[in-house]
């Protein structure tokens, strides 16, 4: 068993730690505060080949391995979470569903601009009454000769409606199966299409410089070149897609840990009371032994799933299994550190609260801790 990072995953770790520390570091709290998308920031990211991480060269992506994807998303969820969310949606799910069931039309349309930065591209799954039971999804696609009259709404859609979204996937029921469950289709919709409406939300408790938007779609009509893949491979789509964006979560979840984990104990070792820094402390240098030893195990876990998926084995369970543990242990991580920081914990100028807000988030998007509960139940044979 070869543990060892290899030194192009190094490299990537140490220039995308180092653009977080000196790029987004010094707006993160102005922008959460104020609510902003930065699209300097996007477009920054971009450049430096965060966007298409895994997509092949021809269509100006970077072709590596998912690992080194999953390396980047951690290393900037480590300095903020609202830039490491537009970067894992817009790669697990904004360029990967395109990428992996799109014609090749379509992704020499889509994903050139997505890959280097110039515009993102949203998910369209949840929708007001559906969330963990997809099946409850209520937008549909009618068939109307060459084309699809889509009616619906979606919710919590990351990267969809700013001034750089170029477009949503949405998937909609198109039919009834032989069994009597819904066929599910996905279509790619362009922002600006007639009927098509995306507003940005605002007044969340996480991720606020990060874009989140409710779709609405009145009679929007799309060409039959606009369905991602066949019809009725919707839900199998979906599926595949959640699986590695829970990969992206988890990675969200260990960078922030690891974030949380490193404020708190540069705090604990400045910090003095009593004639000696906290840090000496045994009830809190056993909080902070418990931290670095819970990330240690979130790490393995993680990239043993990512190992799992580039060797192309199966990894479902792995992925469920890492995006739980890695997301609800930020929650643990951040809970300790906000607790070593005392009242200054409470304030944002410690910058340390935003860690706190930032991971619920994690415990809820890309399938609920207990959703990921009953996924993993399932695969061992409960």
């Amino acid at each position: 068993m070869d543990f060892e990072l290899t030194k192009e995953q190094e490299m990537i770790r140490k220039e995308v730690r180092n653009f977080a520390q000196s790029e987004i570091a010094p707006l993160a709290a102005e922008l959460d505060e104020t609510e902003t998308f930065s699209n300097e920031l996007t477009r920054k990211m971009g450049e430096i080949g965060l966007f298409g991480m895994f997509v092949s060269e021809k269509y100006d992506g970077q072709e590596m391995d998912y690992i080194s994807y999953i390396i980047a998303v951690e290393e900037l969820a480590r300095v903020d979470g609202s830039q490491a969310a537009t970067v894992a949606a817009g790669n697990s799910l904004g360029i990967g569903p395109l990428n992996y069931f799109g014609t090749e039309e379509q992704k020499r349309k889509y994903l050139p601009p997505l890959c280097r930065g110039e515009a993102v591209w949203g998910f369209g799954l949840t929708e007001p009454t559906a969330g963990s039971d997809a099946g409850g999804s209520k937008t549909t696609a009618v068939k109307d000769g060459n084309e699809w009259v889509i009616n619906g709404s979606k919710i919590f859609i990351t990267n969809a409606a700013c001034d750089m979204t170029l477009g949503v996937t949405v998937q909609a029921i198109t039919g009834t199966r032989a069994n009597g469950k819904p066929e599910y289709t996905c279509f790619i919709v362009e922002k600006g299409m007639r009927g098509f409406k995306a507003n940005a939300m605002h007044g969340k408790m996480m991720w606020r410089a990060s874009n989140t938007a409710e779709l609405y779609f009145d009679d929007v009509r799309v060409p039959e070149a606009n369905i991602l893949g066949k019809p009725g491979d919707g839900f199998h789509q979906m599926l595949q897609t959640l699986d590695g964006g829970r990969l992206s979560i988890g990675a969200m979840g260990l960078g922030g840990a690891q974030g949380a984990f490193e404020m708190a104990l540069k705090y604990a070792r400045e910090r003095r009371q009593f004639g000696q820094p906290i840090a000496k402390f045994q009830a809190i240098a056993f909080k902070l032994a418990d931290c670095a030893m819970e990330i240690e195990c979130a790490r393995n876990l993680l990239y043993k799933a990512c190992w799992l998926r580039d060797k192309k084995k199966p990894f479902a369970k792995e992925a469920a299994m890492g995006k739980l543990y890695c997301s609800e242990l930020m929650g643990r991580v951040a809970d300790h550190a906000v607790q070593i920081h005392g009242g200054y914990g409470l304030m944002k100028d410690y910058g340390v609260e935003r860690f706190y807000r930032d991971h619920k988030l994690l415990d809820i998007g890309e399938g609920t801790s207990e959703i990921q509960r009953l996924v993993i139940s399932r695969y061992i044979g409960c």
